[in-house]
C-alpha cells in the first residue's frame, strides 16, 4: 500500500552477542503480519539469518532489511549483527535509521556490546531506546537489569512498559498509571517519566503545572517526547519476550506512536565541499525536491548481481529514474527497484524520502555513495562514520596457478560489502594482504571466498602494521647526476624534516626560493618522498607524522627532468630521516576481557607477560569480570587460544585501535635486522 514520510519508522536491532535481536526481528515481523511463523535461530529459518554461514555458526554476520506495515506505520527494521568481529555491517546500519533499538539479555544486563552500540549510536545523535529480551526466562531479573541500565546509562533511562507475572505480561506505564507490576506500582514509573519528558519544553511544563497531566493534549505530548529522543534527555526501556511474543505487539505499537518518523529526528549530517572544508548541507523529506539518497549496504549476489541498499534523505526515487553516483557526470537508469525482505527483493514503484530501498546490477554503486538527480547535489555526503581500524593482517595467495585474477576481483567484492575488511598490496614484499577487526573476522571472509566465489587461498600469520617515523629534526641532500652519452639527468634537493604530533599524517611544504627548483619539478620531488612514505626508510612500514620542507635545490636547463627529481627527492628524505632518529612505532589497542571472576589472576598475570597496561576492572552481574587494557597488538598473536584454555572456554575478548607509540629498542633492533637483508638483496 503507499504510505507517506509521516508513515515510516526506521529502526535498527542492535547489542551484545545472543541478545535475543535476531529472534525480536523476527517476532516483530510476525506481530506485523509479514510473515506467518517467526522463524527459529536453532532450525536455521529466519528471515535475516539466511546466508547458509550465518546458519552453520548459529549468529549474524551481516546485517539484514525487512519492513513489516502495522497499525498505520511502515516499519523498516535491520538487524544488525551483535559480535564486536562484524561492526562494519552493524555500524553502517545506523547511516540509515533514526532510532536504535539496543536489546538486552534479561539474564546478562548490560554487556560491552551494549555500552558499545549506545555510545556509537549517542555519537551519531540517534534516538535510542533499549529492549529489555528474554522476561519469561528463569534467570531474568528486570527490576536489576533497569537499575543497571539507569547507573550505566544515567537516569534518563525510563521504563514505558512493566512486566507482569513474572515475566508473562506487560503493563504499559506511559499512558496508564494504574495497577501493579513486578517492578512495583505503575503510578511510581508513570509519574517518573512524565517529569521526564514534560521538563524538556517550557511551554508544556507550564501547562502541566498549571493544569496537571488531563491538561496536555496528545500532540503536545507526543512533541515533548519526541525531543526527549532527539536530545537524549530520554531513552525508553522496553521490556518484552521475543521467544513467546509477550510485549512484541506493545513495541510496535510503541514504534506507531513514539518513534519519530523521518522529518521529526535529527537532520542527517550531510555535507558538501566548499573550497577546502566541508560546510553542512540540509536534507529535507520533500518528497518533490531533488533526490538525495545514501547507499549504506552492497552484496555482490552471484545470482542477482551487486545489490545496493539506500536511504532516500530527499525526494522520490521511482522506477526509471535516472539518477547519478556522487559527482558522476554520466546517469545510470533505475531499470528494478526493490524493498528488501531477507533474502528477497520485492518488486516497487517508488521510494519516497526516509525509504529504504535498493537497486540492482550497477557497477558504479559503492559503500556511502550518495545517489542523486541534480548536479546541484555534486560533492554532497554524509559525515563518515567512525569506523574502527582494522588491525589484524593475513598475507593471501590462490593455491592454484591462473586464479590470482579471480582471487583479486573476489577480494575487491568482499571489501565493497563490509567498511571494515580491507585489501592491500605490499609492494615491498610483492604480497596481497587483508586486513579485519579479529582472528575471526578474516576467517570468515576467507571462507566466503571459497564458498561464493570458488577460490582457494593459502594464508601466512598476520603481519603487523607496524608504522615508521622520526623523533627529531634533520636536513637531507641529494644531487641526482646523470650522463649517457646524450641528455643526461640533474636534479639537486635540500630538505629539512620534522616530526608531526602522532596521528598528524604527512605534510609536503614548500619554501623554494627564486626558482632555484621550477614549480613543475616540485611535484616529482614529493613523489620521491611519498615511495620512501609508502616503503619506509629503517623496517619496511610505511612513514608517518612527517613534515617535509623543501627549500632549496638547483636545475639544470637541459638535464633536468622529472625523474632526476622523483630520485633526488627520495635519496635527500633518506638522508634526512637517518639523522633525525627514526621509530618504529606498534599499534595499541583498547582490549576488554570478559571472563568468570575466578579467572582473573591468570587473565591479569597473562596480559603483564604481554606488556600490556591494565586500567582497570568491573564486576558484572553472575560472578563476571571485565579487564581493561591496552595492550601492544603483536603480543595478541594467539590470545585467543590462550584466553579459552585458562578460562575453560568461558572467557571472550573485543579490541579496538587506541593508537600507535614507539616500540622498545630492542624490538625495534629486531625488526630492522629481519628488513635489512631483503632490502640488501633488492639493492
Amino acid at each position: 500500500m503507499p504510505y507517506s514520510t509521516a508513515s515510516i519508522r526506521n529502526v535498527a536491532l542492535a547489542g551484545h552477542p545472543a541478545a535475543g535481536k535476531t529472534t525480536l526481528f523476527e517476532a516483530l515481523l510476525h506481530a506485523g503480519g509479514t510473515v506467518q511463523t517467526a522463524g527459529s535461530i536453532e532450525r536455521g529459518t529466519t528471515l535475516s539469518d539466511f546466508d547458509p554461514m550465518e546458519k552453520s555458526r548459529g549468529h549474524s554476520l551481516d546485517a539484514a532489511i525487512a519492513s513489516t506495515d502495522h497499525g498505520g506505520i511502515h516499519l523498516n527494521l535491520i538487524d544488525t549483527p551483535g559480535y564486536p568481529d562484524f561492526r562494519g555491517p552493524a555500524l553502517s546500519a545506523l547511516a540509515a535509521v533514526e532510532t536504535v533499538l539496543v536489546v538486552v539479555d534479561a539474564d546478562h544486563g548490560v554487556e560491552y556490546g551494549t555500552r558499545r552500540m549506545m555510545d556509537y549510536a549517542r555519537e551519531r545523535k540517534l534516538c535510542r531506546a533499549i529492549v529489555v529480551n528474554k522476561i519469561d526466562h528463569d534467570g531474568a531479573d528486570p527490576a536489576r537489569v533497569l537499575e543497571e541500565l539507569r547507573e550505566s546509562f544515567g537516569p534518563v533511562c525510563l521504563p514505558l512498559n512493566l512486566p507482569t507475572g513474572n515475566g508473562s505480561g506487560v503493563v504499559d506505564c506511559f499512558g496508564n498509571s494504574a495497577g501493579d507490576s513486578d517492578l512495583g506500582p505503575v503510578a511510581d514509573w508513570h509519574q517518573r517519566i512524565i517529569d521526564q519528558v514534560v521538563e524538556v519544553n517550557e511551554t508544556v511544563m507550564e501547562h502541566y503545572l498549571d493544569l496537571g497531566e488531563d491538561g496536555l493534549g496528545g500532540d503536545e505530548l507526543h512533541d515533548a517526547f519526541e525531543q526527549c529522543l532527539r536530545e537524549g534527555h530520554l531513552v525508553p526501556v522496553v521490556f518484552c519476550s521475543a521467544r513467546d511474543g509477550t510485549g512484541v505487539k506493545e513495541l510496535l505499537a510503541i514504534a506507531e506512536r513514539l518513534f519519530p518518523h523521518p522529518g521529526e529526528a535529527n537532520p542527517p549530517p550531510f555535507e558538501k565541499r566548499n573550497g577546502a572544508g566541508m560546510v553542512a548541507v540540509q536534507a529535507r523529506p520533500d518528497p518533490d525536491a531533488h533526490v538525495i539518497a545514501d547507499v549504506f549496504k552492497v552484496v555482490n549476489d552471484p545470482f542477482v548481481g551487486k545489490l545496493a541498499a539506500f536511504r532516500v534523505y530527499q525526494g522520490t526515487v521511482r522506477r526509471d529514474s535516472q539518477l547519478f553516483v556522487d559527482d558522476g557526470k554520466k546517469p545510470f537508469k533505475v531499470g528494478h527497484l526493490f524493498k528488501l525482505r531477507g533474502k528477497e527483493h520485492i518488486e516497487i514503484e517508488q521510494a519516497v524520502p526516509g525509504d529504504i530501498a535498493a537497486v540492482a546490477k550497477v557497477d558504479d554503486l559503492h559503500f556511502d555513495a550518495v545517489l542523486h538527480d541534480s548536479h546541484d547535489e555534486d560533492q554532497i555526503h554524509l559525515a563518515p562514520l567512525d569506523f574502527p581500524r582494522p588491525m589484524f593482517g593475513l598475507a593471501v595467495s590462490a593455491t592454484r596457478k591462473g586464479q590470482e585474477q579471480k582471487l583479486a576481483a573476489a577480494l575487491h567484492k568482499l571489501a565493497e560489502e563490509d567498511p571494515c575488511f580491507v585489501v592491500e598490496h605490499e609492494a615491498e614484499t610483492n604480497e596481497t594482504v587483508i586486513r579485519g577487526l579479529s582472528d575471526l573476522h578474516l576467517r570468515v571472509n576467507l571462507e566466503r571466498l571459497q564458498e561464493r566465489h570458488g577460490v582457494e587461498v593459502a594464508s601466512r600469520p598476520p603481519r603487523i602494521a607496524y608504522r615508521e617515523t622520526v623523533s627529531g629534526k634533520a636536513e637531507g641532500h641529494h644531487r641526482h647526476k646523470k650522463q649517457t652519452g646524450g641528455a643526461g639527468q640533474f636534479g639537486e634537493v635540500f630538505l629539512r624534516i620534522e616530526p608531526l604530533p602522532r596521528g598528524g599524517g604527512f605534510e609536503f611544504v614548500d619554501e623554494v626560493k627564486g626558482g632555484t627548483i621550477p614549480g613543475q619539478f616540485l611535484p616529482a620531488v614529493e613523489k620521491g618522498v611519498r615511495q620512501v612514505l609508502q616503503g619506509g626508510a629503517l623496517a619496511g612500514y610505511p612513514m608517518q607524522d612527517i613534515r617535509v620542507i623543501v627549500y632549496d635545490g638547483k636545475h639544470h636547463p637541459v638535464d633536468s627532468k622529472e625523474v632526476a627529481f622523483v630520485a633526488a627527492g627520495k635519496k635527500a628524505f633518506l638522508d634526512a630521516v637517518q639523522k633525525a632518529r627514526p621509530q618504529v612505532l606498534e599499534p595499541i589497542v583498547d582490549l576488554e576481557v570478559n571472563a568468570p571472576e575466578q579467572h582473573m589472576g591468570d587473565i591479569s598475570g597473562g596480559l603483564a607477560s604481554k606488556r600490556a597496561r591494565i586500567n582497570g576492572t568491573d564486576a558484572l552481574r553472575g560472578g563476571e569480570i571485565v579487564v581493561k587494557a591496552q595492550v601492544p597488538l603483536s603480543e595478541l598473536e594467539g590470545y585467543a587460544a590462550e584466553l579459552k584454555s585458562v578460562t575453560a572456554g568461558r572467557g571472550r575478548y573485543s579490541l579496538d585501535f587506541s593508537h600507535y607509540e614507539p616500540v622498545p629498542a630492542q624490538v625495534q633492533q629486531k625488526l630492522v635486522d629481519a628488513y635489512k637483508p631483503h632490502h640488501e638483496e633488492d639493492g
